[in-house]
């Protein structure tokens, strides 16, 4: 291959990674948490781009909501809400789910929204945690240049258990050192104990 040909070849491929990145479905644009009655309740912003149509059936999912309250959850009309600690994935798309952790997913289900660049609205839940971590968010919807299935993937954040109440390594080493050194400390004094 010629050093044209590779240059040619190199400027094709990223000229169809961005194009398809810009084809991205639902994007949550923002996430707040918010104190609630001793609990945390996130709430994501969610917008429709405007290469992209919402029909009925369409959904995405949060992966790995540490703490999830069941029951806590709200949503604008038109969409319903489920959880499951695995799944759904969206064709297309693998991001990394933790089979432990509850995913929560919001499916449309009213009429199509063709009209693209469009917020959603706001979708919480509430979690015992307010330490964040990141995450993944992936959504099925539909092209409006040819009404075709499209997923997408997109980091995100998620609540997850504080890091507060796990000791640091370096605590742990002094602390393991430390119990030998009590042990021969004792053992010293007895035997200065037993010989007067």
């Amino acid at each position: 291959m010629t050093r044209t040909g590779m240059v040619v070849a190199v400027a094709a491929a990223v000229w169809l990674a961005t194009s398809q990145s810009g084809q991205a479905g639902l994007l949550p644009v923002s996430h707040t948490v918010t104190a609630e009655s001793g609990l945390f309740r996130w709430t994501y912003a969610i917008v429709l781009p405007t290469d992209a149509q919402l029909r009925n059936g369409d959904y995405f999912t949060i992966y790995d909501f540490a703490g999830f309250q069941a029951g806590s959850n709200s949503q604008p009309a038109d969409w319903t809400f489920s959880t499951a600690n695995v799944g759904p994935v969206p064709p297309g798309v693998l991001p990394p789910d933790d089979a432990t952790l509850p995913n929560l997913t919001y499916r449309y289900g009213g009429p199509d929204v063709t009209n693209g660049r469009t917020g959603l609205g706001n979708f919480w839940a509430v979690s015992l945690y307010s330490a964040e971590a990141s995450s993944y968010f992936a959504a099925s919807t539909h092209r409006t240049s040819d009404s075709q299935q499209d997923s997408n993937i997109t980091p995100s954040t998620v609540p997850v258990p504080s890091m507060q109440s796990v000791p640091e390594p370096a605590t742990l080493v002094l602390a393991g050192l430390g119990l030998p050194i009590i042990g021969m400390v004792r053992t010293f004094r007895r035997r200065r104990m037993s010989v007067k």
